[in-house]
């Protein structure tokens, strides 16, 4: 496995909608200005959600166009002209870093923070992709929402908490009504 240092980023110095570049390993070795470094990632997902860095050691991250960062279990050489690699995985070209519903599903079992346990009524009303009010003495902003399943904790998607409410942020594709 790589640490990133033989990232394409620094041949290419621009975002590319066309293909896949590995995320630099380090500010000092990033090339394209505002593209984030694994490292910015590997810290953005132990900060926000308590998942440990070596959750994602066998992972390789990629940019494809600007701010669209994509996870591929594995390691090829950096620039990749195909059409998908591994799966989204985080929205970083905004305000605030922004997890994708794929991601948190694969990764969210991990995390120790920002997780908001939803009753099976909240969880219907969650994956229906309504808002709801909800009482919650943790962190504002994006959160990773969880339902007991099967017996244990499950990862539904990415809620949205703000002023008491939690925002459903499950693609419109994906709502269910169960």
């Amino acid at each position: 496995m790589t640490d990133g240092s033989e990232s394409g980023d620094v041949e290419h110095g621009e975002n590319d909608g066309d293909r896949f570049d590995r995320l630099p390993a380090t500010e000092a070795e990033r090339n394209v200005a505002g593209r984030p470094t694994r490292q910015a990632v590997l810290e953005y997902w132990q900060d926000r959600f308590g998942v440990p860095p070596e959750t994602f050691e066998d992972h390789t991250f990629w940019e494809r166009g600007s701010g669209k960062i994509w996870v591929f279990y594995g390691d090829l050489p950096s620039p990749v002209h195909i059409e998908a690699l591994g799966m989204t995985f985080l929205r970083t070209r905004q305000e605030h870093w922004k997890p994708t519903l794929e991601a948190v599903q694969r990764f969210g079992h991990h995390a120790e923070a920002n997780v908001m346990h939803l009753s099976s009524e909240q969880a219907r009303t969650f994956l229906a992709g309504d808002d709801q009010e909800i009482e919650w003495d943790g962190d504002w902003g994006y959160l990773i929402v969880t339902h007991d399943l099967a017996g244990e904790r499950e990862p539904l998607g990415v809620g949205l908490y703000v002023h008491g409410e939690l925002r459903s942020q499950v693609p419109k594709g994906r709502r269910r009504e169960l």
